[in-house]
């Protein structure tokens, strides 16, 4: 069985594209997004639970997050939750619903968004070269294994290089679109 898999390594490196552009998500820029509570956890029920366990996260407005919270007895849980992310959000409380209007960016807040896009880009190239160089290790391990030839190892890697490079180019444009629209706000 040969130690070297293409489309596992394919599969990696998308998911170190898909995991960037997650995390890109996340980041604020002047408009309302859902996925900005994502790393939000509430404490309820003795447990910490993602904040789309407890409540409904919606944008009816492009500057307005509602929170639509399921249990009455966890509202309380949940503002404290929001406030205590550090999104820079107040949450106005009006029953079971949380509104979170998204204020204006300072230029100094933008500036720290996108350096912040530029660090989770930097992680994903990491991974990306990471998924490389397990692909090269098991090339290697083929070759000595008799499995391929040294032509047929150089060949493949000569393709896990070209996936790499496919793969950090589109990190790039991942981070350079989102960059664009935190500073262009």
């Amino acid at each position: 069985m040969p130690a070297y898999n293409r489309s596992d390594i394919q599969r990696r490196m998308t998911g170190a594209v898909e995991a960037l552009k997650h995390d890109l998500g996340g980041l604020r820029t002047g408009r309302a997004s859902t996925t900005l509570l994502d790393p939000v956890t509430v404490e309820v029920y003795g447990a910490h639970m993602p904040l789309n366990q407890v409540a409904t996260v919606s944008a009816p407005e492009p500057r307005l997050l509602s929170v639509q919270v399921w249990d009455r007895s966890n509202v309380g849980a949940v503002e404290k939750a929001i406030r205590s992310a550090g999104l820079g959000l107040n949450p106005m409380t009006d029953g079971q619903n949380i509104r979170l209007p998204i204020p204006d960016l300072t230029e100094e807040r933008r500036k720290e968004l996108a350096k912040l896009a530029g660090q989770y880009a930097e992680k994903a190239k990491i991974a990306a070269r990471n998924v490389r160089r397990d692909g090269m290790d098991s090339l290697k391990t083929d070759e000595k294994k008799g499995e391929i030839s040294e032509d047929e190892r150089k060949r493949l890697e000569t393709e896990v290089q070209k996936m790499t490079d496919d793969t950090i180019k589109d990190i790039d444009a991942a981070a350079a679109a989102k960059e664009k629209e935190i500073l262009s706000q």
